[in-house]
């Protein structure tokens, strides 16, 4: 099966010379060699040849929108804090934490080149995301969610970025995408066993294709795994460690039709 995003780049005005298909999107940055969704984690995937950078955002309390995983900051920084009861001069006055504000992050993929695959964790920062990006004339992006409520809001406001709904394993993904009005389906199947690559089915991909939809693929770290599903026709696929998609000797190549 082949798929020709030439439609889909045109509409949204991606960039045609930008790497080669699937896109490498880089799971909270280089996130495997970084800690995650941190600058330096998102630069170093840049350097290590992703197309995008997935990125997770909340909301401080004076409505900032940064960019972190997790509310809580005990997970990744030892912290017990909360984003969403400070406020951005209070998080950023933290010792020891290294939490992004959305604009600081789409700055650094201006300055690099890299597209945005934007996971809404707090309800909000979809419009603020949106507005932001619209304003930076920053097209290589796309906005999404777990949440359909969050997605369906996007686009019931007339988002013009393409927009995704993240599908966790048993759940049915065209469902979903018809619940979200979502543009791609990411489906997250990592958990999936030891062989996920087989849920992506001929008839699965056929369908979301007809019905107008591309797909996204898990954060996939397993060799084997990866060099299966990298000859799939989707748009992208996540990974924690860039470089085992794009080894330095596969960059550079255009952007064509895929499958």
């Amino acid at each position: 099966m082949t798929r020709d995003f030439s439609v889909f780049f045109k509409r949204y005005g991606w960039p045609t010379t930008k790497g080669r298909l699937p896109f490498c999107i880089g799971h909270r940055g280089a996130s495997g060699h970084e800690r995650e969704n941190t600058i330096t984690a998102f630069r170093r995937a840049a350097e290590l040849g992703a197309e995008m950078w997935e990125l997770d955002t909340q909301l401080t309390k004076d409505g900032v929108v940064v960019v972190s995983h997790d509310d809580h900051l005990e997970r990744v920084f030892g912290i017990d804090h909360r984003i969403s009861e400070m406020t951005a001069a209070e998080l950023a006055g933290l010792d020891g934490v290294d939490v992004p504000s959305f604009s600081e992050v789409a700055a650094l993929g201006r300055e690099t080149g890299t597209g945005l695959y934007v996971e809404l964790k707090a309800p909000g920062t979809g419009l603020l995301c949106w507005r932001h990006l619209a304003e930076m004339n920053q097209r290589f992006a796309c906005l999404g969610s777990f949440d359909t409520a969050q997605v369906r809001e996007l686009r019931d406001a007339a988002c013009d970025f393409p927009l995704s709904v993240l599908i966790r394993v048993g759940h049915d993904p065209h469902a979903l995408g018809d619940e979200a009005g979502a543009d791609i389906l990411h489906l997250c199947w990592e958990r999936a066993g030891e062989r996920p690559q087989d849920l992506v089915t001929d008839a699965l991909m056929r369908r979301a294709f007809e019905e107008g939809r591309e797909i996204v693929l898990w954060h996939e770290e397993r060799p084997a795994i990866l060099a299966d599903i990298m000859k799939l026709p989707v748009l992208g696929i996540c990974t924690d460690l860039p470089d085992l998609m794009r080894p330095p000797a596969g960059r550079g190549k255009a952007v064509g039709r895929q499958g």
